[in-house]
């Protein structure tokens, strides 16, 4: 096989995978179902939505949150009580819960909230229900966005679907209980004041989460359980477009996504299962000014409302509802095909499946090599040194094009593929697919110098099955259930090999071998490219809101060379089958290294302030006035200045230019004898940003209209040599507490949580604490183990005042100096005070 006629049959075959993976996402936006009169009304749902986000950002604690969308909310639910059948009750209830608890996410903190508010219908039966089945929205919003996505939508979506359940003449088997909650942008309050406090929540056997991650598009189903595999079977049985991953839940609960939603809650307080679901797509604009309801489709609104009230409905008239506890036990490996079904089956199933399939594998490898006994030897030289070759060519790819990540980091161009993907794809695809290419052709050329062609194509077959049948066989004894992706790469490689392999032994890699080769590999690749996209399609957007501390284009480069490898596995063997690799590798070295020029000369603006399609670079500000305090209580320092982060790599760099007196020049200093560097974090990220890159501008103070209130109320001795602190706080709505103990004193127990302090990366302790529109001062103790000698105090204890809303949220400099930032920016601004004290 000449490379004239190979490589574009490569190639066209890969693009073909890929058209039909994009036709496959644009078919599950359009295939919605016409609406009936009792089916669920997408423009219905839009008019509410439209409405949610009329009010504006609703902040914890602002009046657009604890005032507005709550009155709004409870004016449909009544219009929506007024005209149900009788063959329901519908019962509604506003919960202002207080309370507190650890938390492990972002490295570990506390919370506590004070009267927040969550909005609680209960549709059920005209006769009652025992058992219940939740569902759960948001309607709160981040500081400075409408929060049209995450989460008005889906508030929306649970209006429509409880007024299309309550006109139903047919009775509901069990309740349904609809959470409105108002609080969790607050890092999960709201969910835990219901789950914890509310009576209904005794009733509840299963829960459904809406929630997001991007901006409309598809909602993926990304957790599910823990065990209770029959939930994952209703939403089989029931979802109408079903989109699910089992490789996203293995993802997502690794940790590697700075993220986390109300599921936890629900899970590790309530211990009741549920379904986890997110719009992804269009990540690029979450938590940002541009995430409102015109850019959400009426089409993926009524996906959703289709998915959700289905599967809801087909749970509510369950009967392993109120037997739940009897189908608990087990995992599910679950996976759609393209949007069209969804297969699950038992991972315990699927282990035997995988292990079956390794061992074939294996058994066909062992009397390929062993079959001719006089060369076994020779057989197994040969085949251990093209699976070496095959596993070093991956490494020796993935350390070039890392390299070449870092390059492009170090010279200040990361993120140039940002707002252009294909960027990335043409530096870091083509950079991995050449050096591939190259290792082995010169193996190829050297050390394979007179070898049969067609005896190495089948050796390197041989070595990629090998490879494929190991991390089956690994994967599959880690108990995860991903591993289902490796046997579709062990099975039907191996099914194509058997049914093709007498054509190529007795003709060699002709152009119809070819075609039938590809033809038999076309499930692996073609499911492959459709995780990809959806991986890449969560993943990419997150990149710009990472931090500071990681490589975003060492991170996607490393994503694309293990795609790479993982395309390549099987074809690696045509390297030795065609003639000459020259002109790919010439093709593919040039542009690759047009891109690297282009990238390196800055044509690529990372961001874009495009009005149908933004891609902004976040940068948060936060106007600070610093006063630290001594053992006996006097200001020994104090400053003023706005602290600024920018929320990815790239630090402020680019807005330098249009800002000059945001430079290198202001930096921000860490105090090190205060917890947290001294700075007024809002939440325990400090491990995300590098204090080289965060800057803080000299600024004067601020004033608040209504400041922080701290005393200490009593110092107790208790037994053991313990000291009780006990302290009192009235502030803004959302304050931070933050905790050292100094060197020979310890932390041992505490009023906030269960008792027992949670410490923070780097050792410190972290409190978040929130409030609805009014609560009753903050109360709280510490007790410290106290050291013999103790002259520069236990305790370092610090306190800041965040003012997301109203009249002090936005200083006259601050103010000022966020208009001057570029239309590609979103700048999310606020006020606040820090105070640290020494006891």
């Amino acid at each position: 096989l000449s490379e004239g006629r190979g490589a574009p049959l490569v190639l066209l075959y890969l693009l073909g995978l890929r058209a039909l993976v994009e036709l496959s996402h644009r078919q599950l936006l359009s295939r919605p179902t016409p609406a009936g009169p009792r089916d669920f009304s997408a423009p219905r749902a839009r008019g509410y939505l439209d409405n949610i986000t009329a009010i504006g950002p609703r902040t914890v604690g602002s009046p657009e949150n604890e005032v507005l969308a709550v009155n709004y909310l409870l004016e449909q639910i009544r219009a929506i009580e007024r005209e149900s059948t009788d063959a329901h009750k519908l019962f509604v209830d506003i919960q202002r819960p207080t309370g507190s608890f650890s938390i492990d996410f972002l490295g570990g903190f506390t919370s506590y909230y004070a009267n927040i508010t969550n909005v609680i219908v209960k549709l059920e039966p005209r006769n009652g229900a025992e058992h219940a089945v939740l569902s759960n929205c948001h309607f709160d919003s981040v500081p400075n966005t409408p929060g049209a996505s995450d989460d008005a939508v889906s508030c929306a979506v649970m209006l429509e679907i409880l007024n299309t359940l309550s006109k139903s003449s047919e009775p509901l088997h069990h309740a349904v209980i609809f959470l409105f909650n108002g609080a969790e942008e607050n890092i999960l309050q709201a969910s835990h004041g219901f789950i914890t406090q509310h009576e209904w929540a005794k009733s509840i056997r299963a829960f459904i989460n809406l929630e997001a991650a991007g901006v409309g598009g598809k909602e993926l189903v990304f957790q599910t359980g823990p065990e209770n595999p029959w939930l994952v079977q209703a939403y089989v049985v029931a979802a109408q477009h079903p989109f699910a991953s089992v490789v996203a839940q293995e993802i997502f609960q690794s940790g590697i996504i700075p993220a986390d939603t109300d599921f936890r809650i629900y899970r590790d307080f309530g211990n009741v299962p549920g379904i986890d679901l997110a719009f992804i797509e269009n990540g690029y604009i979450y938590h940002t000014k541009y995430d409102t309801s015109d850019r959400i489709l009426t089409d993926s609104i009524q996906r959703a409302g289709d998915n959700i009230l289905s599967v809801l409905k087909y749970l509510a008239m369950s009967d392993k509802l109120a037997k739940s506890f009897e189908y608990r036990h087990g995992n599910v490996v679950f996976f759609d095909v393209l949007g069209l079904f969804v297969l699950a089956y038992p991972a315990r199933v699927g282990t035997i499946m995988n292990y079956i399939t390794a061992a074939i594998a294996f058994l066909y490898l062992s009397k390929r090599v062993l079959q001719a006994k006089t060369r076994a030897v020779h057989n197994l030289k040969k085949f251990f040194t093209a699976f070496g070759l095959t596993l070093l060519s991956w490494i020796c790819t993935l350390v070039a094009v890392l390299i070449v990540a870092a390059f492009v980091s170090l010279i200040g161009r990361s993120l140039s593929w940002y707002t252009h993907f294909y960027v990335s794809v043409f530096l870091y695809g083509t950079a991995a697919a050449a050096k591939l290419i190259l290792v082995h052709t010169l193996a190829k050329k050297f050390f394979y110098k007179n070898v049969n062609e067609l005896y190495l194509g089948d050796v390197f077959f041989d070595a990629s099955l090998m490879i494929w049948s190991i991390a089956l066989a690994v994967i599959t004894q880690m108990g995860l259930c991903s591993a289902f992706i490796c046997t579709l790469w062990v099975a039907f490689p191996l099914l194509t090999k058997l049914m093709i392999h007498k054509e190529f032994s007795q003709k060699g890699a002709t152009v119809k071998f070819v075609m039938m080769y590809m033809l038999g590999m076309f499930v692996p690749y073609l499911y492959m490219m459709y995780l990809s996209w959806t991986v890449f399609e969560m993943f990419t957007p997150i990149m710009g809101r990472s931090g500071s501390e990681i490589l975003p284009d060492v991170v996607l480069a490393g994503f694309i060379v293990v795609i790479t490898m993982i395309l390549s596995s099987y074809f690696i063997n045509f390297i030795y089958l065609v003639k000459s690799t020259k002109t790919t590798l010439i093709t593919l070295t040039t542009v690759f290294v047009v891109t690297l020029i282009l990238v390196c000369s800055g044509i690529f603006f990372p961001y874009s302030s495009d009005a149908a399609n933004p891609k902004p670079k976040r940068v948060f500000l936060q106007h600070t006035s610093r006063r630290f305090h001594d053992l006996d209580g006097n200001v020994v320092k104090s400053d003023s200045g706005i602290w600024i982060n920018g929320f990815d790599y790239n630090g402020v760099s680019h807005i330098t230019p249009h800002v000059p007196e945001i430079n290198d020049s202001i930096r921000t200093p860490c105090e090190e004898q205060a917890p947290f560097c001294g700075l007024p974090w809002i939440l325990p990220v400090h491990f995300m940003f590098r204090l080289v890159k965060n800057w803080y501008l000299p600024a004067p103070e601020i004033f608040p209209r209504s400041p922080i209130h701290f005393k200490v109320l009593s110092k107790e001795l208790m037994p053991w040599n313990n000291v009780r602190l006990s302290f009192e706080v009235s502030g803004p709505s959302h304050m931070s507490l933050y905790v050292r103990p100094h060197e020979g004193s310890a932390l041992s127990t505490w009023s906030l949580g269960d008792g027992t302090p949670v410490a923070s990366l780097g050792g410190d302790y972290f409190v978040f604490y929130s409030h609805g529109l009014q609560a009753a001062p903050w109360h709280f103790w510490v007790e410290l183990t106290a050291p013999a000698k103790h002259s520069d105090g236990m305790v370092s204890l610090a306190i800041a005042a965040h003012y997301f809303f109203g009249e002090d949220q936005k200083s006259p400099q601050l103010s000022a100096l966020l208009e001057r930032f570029p239309s590609w920016t979103f700048s999310s601004g606020w006020s606040c005070t820090y105070d640290l004290f020494v006891f």
